[in-house]
């Protein structure tokens, strides 16, 4: 089978190609093309693959190349994350709103609306160039903001494009070991949109041990413990996604982002750079150990403004995050496709059509939610409708995703203001517009939009 990879210079490509390595299911993923627009990243990460794949008599067989349709055409799988705009995109998406004294993040806040705006008309055509290339492929998007662009792709391919993000899984298997358990005899109920969701039963051999956890002392060593403070997660009674730190904690993020001397993605930046120069300067057996200094920097520094450490220096714990290689983003990833290839019926938190899944959001809205995935498609479970609480947030939050939709495929100022405005970490009608402004004054790809 055929595996395209876009962002196939991406840092997290390896850990797609371990986990593949490690398969030894039938049928597999024998053929990987990485696409990229950039040569030079497509030429280190094939030398960091080649590294890998050495003693592996049969590992899948690795195509770079910079042509999207000889990318796409025939493939059976398509794995989505790109960066539009690149890591100078991100850092404008950050200091325009800190700017304002708004939350400067990629994917939660403005930053990720603007992040949205100009990636969508670009995974538009890519939905396109898919139907027409590889009609039978599943797309499993990782693109940022990943709901909001499974959404607007939905709108070409229908159910086959999957957004996947580790996080509530992670989450999930955090809770479970934090108390001894083992999270493969584990079912997570959890609701919410991408980035913007709780966990709230965790039921372990019939049992909810959630309550369990949330009255234990070892509470506080779970990272979102750290994030949240164990108080505020015993008045909530669940288990938020770590990215409501930046809807629950707003005042102190921005403070924090803006008292440090670099943001996340002006230290991704600078380390990328240094990475692809130096792993195109070297040889030998240095790509692979460049790669897993490089990450384990990346990982330490994650959400650095929600744990009192400052972006860009060393941390003294960097337990938080488990090795995605495993567990993570690749094993979310391949178990979709053995799922889908093999018929291996699988339960996992995807990002799906809703449905009739949250009585409160729109049918055909993408939502973050437990499924059962196999050859027949992606069904999602029957939930406890959300709180008052949950469910006003998310229709706020959709409610601008789906203006930001608009805009990006009408190029409608109206809808994007709108959406600025009416997001619920951006205090102001007057801030809102001035958002919007400002990211099509410094980033082309979204004056673009609107050309």
């Amino acid at each position: 089978m055929k595996l395209t990879i876009l962002g196939g210079g991406g840092f997290r490509v390896p850990y797609v190609y371990q986990a593949l390595l490690r398969d030894e299911g039938s049928p597999r993923i024998d053929d990987v093309w990485l696409y990229d627009t950039d040569p030079a990243r497509l030429k280190a990460m094939a030398a960091v693959l080649a590294q890998f794949a050495e003693g592996h008599a049969d590992a899948p067989r690795v195509t770079v190349s910079t042509s999207l349709d000889a990318a796409l055409e025939g493939s059976d799988f398509v794995f989505a994350a790109i960066r539009v705009g690149g890591l100078a995109g991100r850092t404008c998406d950050e200091r325009v709103a800190l700017d304002l004294d708004v939350l400067g993040q990629e994917t939660t806040g403005p930053g990720g609306l603007a992040y949205g705006l100009r990636t969508i008309p670009v995974m538009l055509d890519i939905a396109h160039r898919v139907r027409r290339l590889a009609p039978h492929a599943y797309v499993i998007n990782f693109t940022n903001p990943a709901g909001m662009i499974t959404e607007a792709m939905q709108s070409v391919l229908g159910d086959r494009v999957l957004g996947i993000c580790d996080t509530p899984s992670g989450l999930g298997r955090r809770i479970a070991t934090t108390l001894g358990l083992d999270p493969a005899r584990a079912q997570f109920d959890y609701v919410g949109l991408n980035h913007l969701g709780w966990m709230r039963r965790v039921l372990h051999d019939g049992e909810d041990v959630l309550p369990r956890l949330l009255a234990d002392e070892r509470l506080a060593d779970l990272e979102e413990g750290v994030v949240f403070g164990r108080e505020w997660l015993r008045d909530l009674g669940v288990i938020p996604n770590e990215y409501l730190y930046y809807y629950y904690f707003n005042r102190e993020a921005v403070r924090s982002i803006l008292d440090a001397p670099q943001t996340r993605g002006e230290f991704l930046a600078r380390q990328q750079q240094e990475f692809y120069q130096r792993v195109t300067e070297t040889a030998g057996g240095s790509a692979v150990s460049l790669w897993r200094k490089t990450i384990a920097d990346r990982s330490a520094n994650y959400m650095a403004e929600a744990k009192g450490a400052v972006q860009g220096e060393a941390q003294a714990d960097e337990s938080f995050r488990p090795d995605p290689a495993h567990q993570g983003y690749a094993g979310v990833a391949l178990a979709v496709m053995a799922a889908i290839s093999r018929n291996e019926r699988a339960t996992m938190i995807l990002n799906v059509r809703n449905g009739t899944t949250v009585s409160a959001l729109p049918h055909d809205a993408v939502v973050e939610v437990p499924v059962t995935i196999d050859a027949g498609g992606v069904r999602p479970l029957t939930i406890t409708q959300p709180d008052l609480h949950q469910s006003g947030l998310m229709q706020q939050v959709k409610a601008v995703e789906r203006l930001t939709i608009s805009a990006a495929t009408t190029g409608s100022r109206t809808d994007a203001a709108k959406a600025f405005s009416l997001h619920p970490l951006v205090d102001s009608v007057t801030v809102g517009r001035k958002l919007l402004d400002g990211y099509i004054d410094r980033i082309p790809e979204v004056a673009a939009v609107f050309a």
